[in-house]
């Protein structure tokens, strides 16, 4: 951004710019020679001095013009915001076990609940936000973080779980989101569960990690992922290669239903592509950010530059008036 830290400067551009349109005026007033006979001129060839003639008061012009904006002290700011976030650390916990490759999302239900993730960590830039995979157990892939670059490249990377790690340890999931929750002293602090099982593994049960959540003030949202009835869902084989089965869709929503409410939380479900985007899009609004913010310009004086270019023109103008455009009489 820039200003005019002495605009009023700009007021002899005004001022002066008539008084040289009149000189200008009455300098051209045909000077008086005598000579003999003016027919022997009246097929005179025109110079490049007599087309050039106006070149000198041009410059002049343009040396008050540049010499005034370098009085007005043009100055270049530099913005700086100190932002302050009171708002909201959030854990995501994703679902990667093999159920989670069922095609009755696009491609399947682990990548299309990864390309929503993006999309939420995207809209957010200013929270601090970890990422909890989770099949038969629980990791933490990127603690809480405000280097959303870093943690979108992690969710990126999140893939299925190996075969002889199956399992859905939906509590593994929630204690762990929770114990990176515990020291956190944001305002609001928010677990978002995505999965499409039924907890079937894991030392800790997830009404005792809920319990927990409650306890120290942390809410749960959780997401059913799946549609409805039957799923194609490819099957790691023997020789690597998969197998395409139909099998019944099972998730507990009583279960995340309740583990969600008893700590202010909700249940959704989501049962294809769409629903899932806007269900992410709900949260998002439910969870909304208060910031502060401090604002201050830095501001540095630029007038060299109009200053150089008046005084060049000045210059250029008086070794013009002085040599090859000089007028007679001076």
């Amino acid at each position: 951004m820039t200003r005019m830290a002495s605009p009023w400067s700009l007021a002899w551009i005004a001022c002066v710019l008539p008084l040289i349109w009149w000189w200008w005026r009455c300098s051209r007033q045909p000077a008086a020679l005598l000579y003999g006979d003016l027919r022997l001129l009246q097929h005179a060839p025109t110079t490049w001095r007599v087309r050039l003639a106006w070149l000198p008061r041009a410059l002049r012009i343009g040396f008050v013009v540049a010499a005034a904006i370098a009085l007005a002290r043009p100055q270049a700011g530099t913005r700086a915001e100190q932002v302050t976030t009171l708002g909201i650390d959030v854990v995501v916990v994703l679902d990667r076990s093999g159920s989670m490759r069922a095609l009755d999302f696009k491609p399947n239900r682990l990548e299309s609940a990864k390309r929503v993730i993006d999309d939420f960590i995207a809209g957010r830039p200013t929270d601090r936000i970890a990422l909890v995979p989770f099949a038969s157990e629980a990791y933490t892939a990127c603690p809480l973080t405000q280097d959303h670059t870093a943690l979108r490249e992690m969710v990126a990377a999140v893939d299925f779980a190996p075969v002889d790690a199956q399992g859905t340890a939906i509590g593994l999931g929630l204690a762990a989101a929770i114990s990176r929750l515990e020291r956190s002293k944001a305002k609001s602090r928010v677990v978002i569960l995505a999965t499409d099982g039924v907890n079937n593994t894991g030392a800790i049960a997830p009404e005792m990690a809920a319990e927990l959540a409650r306890d120290r003030g942390i809410k749960i949202y959780s997401i059913g992922v799946g549609a409805h009835g039957y799923a194609v869902l490819p099957v790691p084989r023997a020789d690597g290669g998969f197998e395409r089965m139909t099998v019944p869709v099972e998730i507990d929503e009583e279960g995340l239903t309740k583990w969600s409410t008893m700590t202010g939380g909700r249940y959704f479900r989501a049962d294809d592509d769409r629903s899932l985007e806007q269900i992410f899009t709900t949260i998002d609004s439910l969870e909304k950010t208060e910031i502060s913010s401090t604002r201050f310009v830095s501001w540095a004086d630029r007038f060299e530059a109009p200053l150089l270019v008046a005084a060049l023109l000045l210059l250029v103008e008086v070794v013009l008036a002085k040599t090859a455009l000089s007028r007679v009489p001076a």
